[in-house]
């Protein structure tokens, strides 16, 4: 799928019936509470050694088999402990963002199928982990925390590796410019559903593969952070993140979809580019 390139000025905004300063708002909302509550573990836990072991546990794609379409309807039973702005099934989220992309890009299928995938690695959840080991946005472990990330001035005092001289400089254990590929991020969904796309040998050009990874990487691609680990596939990439956010935010509404209309034309895609029973 070599070159492809994301216009975010090119695709039809949604609008879903609010403004775009209303989604996001970590400072007021009858959510916060619960919202907080998610950071402040997962700020608390989220460290260089726990990072490695969950990457271990779940890098053999080991726990079961289901097909995409079985485990996407696991996610009519969670609901997003991180998000601000839902209080409903993330299965919902997944057909909103899809459709939304389908309404802007018509002519790349692969990319609706991205809409609908990119969160299934939140059946993390269903399979025993707390929301915060699974949930919100991701951040690098093993360096200084930047200014951008969610409740980073009041979540992070009890995590050890804030006071370790290894991992609480800018740099930490990295190396300038060394590329996101090379840098631990926070464990969560887009971590493991990447692995899962990769061991099962997804058919998607390598955008869907890098969409997947760092889609809640919001403290680089909404704010601008992190930006000195980045390389120059990192900076390629990032509009093709950014075109995936948009449509990730801001389909997010009260209105849910038919999706026993929408069913068959994913059920296609999936047949298409990641068919039958995957490794999870």
């Amino acid at each position: 799928m070599s070159g492809l390139r994301a216009d975010p000025d090119s695709s039809e905004e949604p609008q879903p019936g609010k403004a775009k300063t209303e989604f996001r708002n970590y400072t007021e909302g009858k959510l916060l509470d619960r919202v907080y509550n998610t950071y402040l573990l997962m700020h608390t836990h989220q460290t260089v050694e726990f990072v490695r072991r969950k990457s271990a546990q779940y890098g053999s794609c080991s726990l079961r088999r289901m097909s995409a379409m079985e485990a996407l309807q696991l996610l009519d039973q969670l609901v997003d402990e991180s998000d601000p702005d839902v209080d409903f099934p993330n299965s919902f989220h997944a057909f909103q963002t899809a459709e939304g992309i389908r309404r802007a890009h018509p002519d790349k299928d692969w990319f609706h199928l991205v809409g609908l995938l990119h969160d299934l690695g939140k059946v993390l959840v269903l399979f025993g982990e707390p929301q915060w080991a699974v949930v919100g946005d991701t951040f690098p472990v093993g360096c200084r925390v930047q200014k951008s990330v969610v409740y980073g001035d009041s979540t992070f005092h009890d995590n050890p590796d804030t006071k370790d001289p290894r991992y609480s400089t800018e740099y930490g254990m990295y190396q300038p410019g060394c590329g996101l590929d090379n840098v631990l991020m926070s464990w969560g969904h887009d971590e493991y559903m990447y692995q899962v796309m990769k061991f099962n040998n997804f058919a998607l050009p390598k955008e869907a593969f890098y969409m997947v990874r760092f889609h809640s990487f919001y403290p680089w691609h909404a704010h601008g952070d992190y930006g000195h680990l980045c390389s120059e596939e990192d900076r390629r990439m990032l509009p093709w993140v950014r075109e995936l956010n948009k449509f990730d935010l801001y389909t997010k509404q009260e209105e849910l979809p038919d999706v026993q209309q929408l069913r068959a034309y994913y059920q296609g895609l999936i047949d298409k580019y990641c068919p039958g029973q995957l490794c999870w």
